[in-house]
């Protein structure tokens, strides 16, 4: 398994250079074959008549969105070029990410895009569009924290990445999403937070079947036992910046009710609150 195709958002968001920049050191890593995609931030579905989704004045701001996102996309061939990368293509879509995303986003093997913009509401760019991609898109996320620059940067090839297990359908998942870029990791260390509590659905010690998974597609992978009454997702945290890991790998949780999105304590935690980058999977 690997990653043969990339998809990552090209947005005017403080968080772009820094995203753009992960991916294309990414599909220069996997030998990938990278997309952006730019949004105008205005919905197809709004010539249909929907009116929760017409935006006034939407002419004049239509402009204005198009030269935003082809900046956004001006960019990102910059960054290519810099980079070396040739293997690439940019989409410019007159829809709003989330639709433009669930549209791109089975034809492709990973989306990347930062956590999420809470106090920002830019031209293509809306607060939950990593939850609502992770319960509905099919496809895994890789999250790259807003503040990553030059003074935390993010950046690929990465060396240890911190998995966390507890024998879900959803850590499963993510596990397996994840392992092109396990394989290419100096170790891996399997979490299993609280395992006394945890279902025994190993059959040995709590992790070493899915370690041994592991080991078997040719990952480096120790597990560590961790004992805490810190929420999950903060231990996850914790754990992490103790051992200096570059990526988190988890299992995501939630539904969506309504426009809402509803995420798990232990998903929304990390997304508000992530200082490296994380692949989920729901």
């Amino acid at each position: 398994m690997s990653y043969k195709t990339i998809l990552v958002h090209a947005d005017q968001s403080p968080g772009a250079p820094a995203r753009m920049t992960f991916a294309i050191q990414l599909a220069l890593t996997c030998d990938a074959h990278l997309t952006a995609l730019a949004c105008t931030g205005l919905s197809r579905f709004a010539a249909m008549g929907d009116p929760d989704r017409v935006w006034p004045r939407v002419e004049d701001e239509l402009r204005l969105w198009c030269t935003y996102a082809h900046d956004s996309l001006t960019a990102f061939a910059s960054y290519s070029a810099k980079a070396g990368l040739r293997a690439f293509d940019m989409k410019l879509l007159t829809d709003d990410p989330e639709d433009a995303f669930m549209l791109l986003a089975p034809c492709h093997d990973l989306l990347i895009l930062s956590q999420g913009t809470p106090r920002q509401a830019a031209p293509g760019v809306i607060r939950d569009l990593p939850g609502n991609l992770l319960l509905h898109s099919g496809r895994p996320l890789l999250l790259v924290p807003n503040q990553a620059g030059e003074d935390n940067p993010s950046c690929a090839p990465l060396h240890h990445p911190l998995l966390a297990w507890d024998g879900s359908r959803a850590a499963a998942r993510a596990a397996r999403d994840a392992l092109p870029l396990l394989k290419q990791a100096g170790m891996v260390t399997l979490l299993v937070l609280n395992p006394e509590v945890q279902t025994a659905c190993d059959g040995m010690a709590p992790g070493a079947d899915m370690a041994l998974f592991l080991s078997r597609h040719g990952v480096r992978v120790e597990v560590m036992c961790e004992y805490t009454r810190v929420n999950t997702g903060d231990a996850l945290l914790c754990v992490a910046s103790a051992l200096h890991c570059d990526l988190l790998v988890m299992g995501g949780y939630g539904h969506r009710r309504a426009r809402e999105v509803l995420l798990g304590g232990a998903t929304q935690t990390i997304l508000n609150n992530m200082r490296l980058p994380v692949l989920i999977s729901h």
